[in-house]
């Protein structure tokens, strides 16, 4: 279908749908870029889930899933040294202070990583749903068609 067959409502309709579906696929695109790049980093790392871990122990830590259960883990253990206290309950003196300081880090670090693989997922998501819309726009051209005279 040419630009001459088209009116002038049906031509921005397809410039919109273009962009659009353009927008799509970066999103998409780059939702798993980043899905890959957390994976590799987290596989980079060589963690594994703790084998006292209520789900998934023993499997290697590369997953949002994974990287969560191993941060609960962490946690559980922090606590059991410190007798149920956090970090902010423990006196500034105590020598488990530091112990639990560190477990925090490390559980932030996880969790990032899961926020991480959750906006990479959403990107995703956005950009198939941005390429539905410019494809049901594109649709919607087929009625725009002006007749030959």
């Amino acid at each position: 279908m040419t630009d001459a067959a088209l009116s002038p409502h049906a031509r921005r309709i397809r410039l919109f749908a273009t962009v659009a579906m353009t927008i799509g696929v970066l999103f998409v695109l780059a939702g798993i870029g980043a899905w890959i790049a957390v994976s590799t980093q987290l596989a980079a790392e060589n963690i594994t889930v703790s084998e006292d871990a209520a789900i998934l122990a023993g499997s290697p830590v590369q997953d949002p899933v994974t990287a969560f259960a191993q941060a609960e883990v962490i946690n559980q253990h922090a606590l059991e040294m410190t007798d149920g206290k956090t970090y902010a309950e423990l006196g500034k003196d105590d020598p488990l202070r530091e112990t639990m300081k560190t477990a925090s880090t490390l559980r932030t670090s996880l969790f990032t990583s899961v926020i991480s693989f959750g906006v990479a997922l959403f990107a995703i998501g956005a950009g198939v749903v941005t390429m539905v819309f410019a494809y049901i726009a594109m649709l919607s051209l087929r009625r725009e068609v002006v007749p030959a005279h």
